[in-house]
């Protein structure tokens, strides 16, 4: 029986990882001094915003982040609702007595500036946010799983990344990898994570209606 599902934010919940990008690249690139390449941002996922921007920039990269917030806020226009069927699966969570919680590895002032866009602010229960310094998923996972008394296979965490797959195996818990994102990496998906790869959210829903509850 689950007590607790976890999800991430970018690719999973919502559509952000393109605004991210572009972001970063308005952001950091004046400091970097050339135009960053998808590769070089792409290489600080798994870090905060703060630790991603010092990764590209070596000097300035306060005002470098400033800017970050600022390109951020402004392009989340482009995307202003979650996925399709995300809160409807969040509320049947929560209508079951699971305990739906966030982790990310956004720092909190655009982990704030999403939840605000998305109108999700009183969607989750816990909020475990990025390290500027490591990916500490693994950490956050095991630290609710503590805090809530909740058993390995009790858990399930909701990502798209195949860094996701690796921070549940090092926890000790189930990751349902969620791969209905254009940006999904659906390749290394299916040879890291087989057999539990969910092509749509209502996929997930009927998975966790039929095995899980």
């Amino acid at each position: 029986m689950i007590r607790m599902i976890a999800f991430d934010f970018d690719g999973t919940i919502a559509d952000t990882i393109p605004i991210c990008m572009e972001a970063f690249n308005t952001a950091a690139s004046p400091y970097a001094g050339h135009k960053l390449t998808k590769q070089e941002i792409v290489k600080t996922f798994g870090l905060n915003e703060t630790g991603m921007v010092k990764s590209l920039v070596k000097d300035n990269w306060e005002a470098a982040l400033e800017d970050f917030y600022f390109s951020y806020e402004k392009l989340h226009v482009k995307c202003m609702e979650p996925f399709p069927q995300i809160i409807e699966l969040i509320n049947f969570l929560k209508e079951k007595n699971i305990i739906v919680a966030l982790i990310t590895g956004k720092g909190k002032i655009s982990c704030d500036i999403s939840l605000k866009n998305l109108k999700l602010e009183e969607a989750f229960s816990e909020i475990m946010l990025g390290d500027e310094g490591y990916f500490n998923k693994a950490e956050s996972i095991q630290k609710l799983m503590n805090k809530y008394s909740v058993k390995s296979d009790e858990f399930y965490y909701v990502g798209d990344a195949v860094s996701d797959v690796t921070a549940c195996r090092e926890a000790g818990v189930t990751c349902l990898s969620a791969a209905w994102s254009e940006g999904v990496n659906l390749e290394q998906l299916i040879k890291f994570n087989p057999g539990f790869i969910y092509y749509d959210i209502v996929k997930l829903k009927d998975f966790l209606l039929k095995h899980c509850i």
